[in-house]
């Protein structure tokens, strides 16, 4: 909300502060260490069968929020996709799990076209309150199992945090998290 200068203008005033304060001497401040790390989002792990049937949920809402009729939401079939890919991947039937998420995926597209149309047909207003929400479904619905981003669009790994990026850590306990990577500066 502050952005980039807000923020710098932030961290001088309570350096200011500190320094006045006699908190820290003004000396103590020539040299600093500067790190970075991952801080971690409260995300759920990214599969792609709950990204598209998230997808679909908040596709189902904003359709009903701005008043759009669908002829079906795929309300039963897409929780039952859901689980079966989830049991399909633990039992090591990929053939399985991925014809379940194929599915997922014809579904989230057939509603994003629907609701697409419908809001065209209804005014310029719907449509910009839907656009958000098509592009993050039309997202999740590109993007492929792969790691890397397609088109230089960056892969959506959660709904309410586009932000997120999985991070390789490179430990054995945790080789990937996903988050946001941050810098951390403290004096010497």
């Amino acid at each position: 909300l502050l952005g980039e200068d807000g923020v710098e203008e932030l961290l001088a005033q309570t350096i200011n502060v500190a320094v006045e304060l006699k908190l820290i001497k003004p000396q103590e401040l020539s040299r600093v260490i500067v790190d970075s790390t991952v801080q971690e989002k409260a995300i759920a792990h990214p599969t792609d069968s709950r990204l598209l049937e998230t997808a679909r949920i908040k596709l189902v809402e904003a359709a009903k929020g701005a008043g759009i009729a669908l002829k079906q939401t795929f309300a039963k079939e897409g929780e039952q996709l859901s689980r079966q890919a989830g049991r399909f991947a633990h039992a090591r039937q990929f053939k399985r799990m991925r014809r379940a998420i194929k599915r997922q995926r014809t579904i989230v597209g057939r509603l994003a076209r629907e609701i697409d149309r419908k809001a065209s047909a209804i005014g310029q207003a719907v449509r910009e309150a839907l656009d958000e929400v098509l592009g993050k479904a039309q997202r999740i619905g590109a993007q492929s199992a792969q790691r890397k981003a397609i088109d230089g669009q960056p892969k959506l790994y959660a709904w309410h945090a586009p932000e997120v990026d999985c991070i390789s850590k490179g430990k054995a306990r945790r080789p990937y998290e996903f988050g946001v990577k941050v810098g951390i500066a403290s004096t010497f």
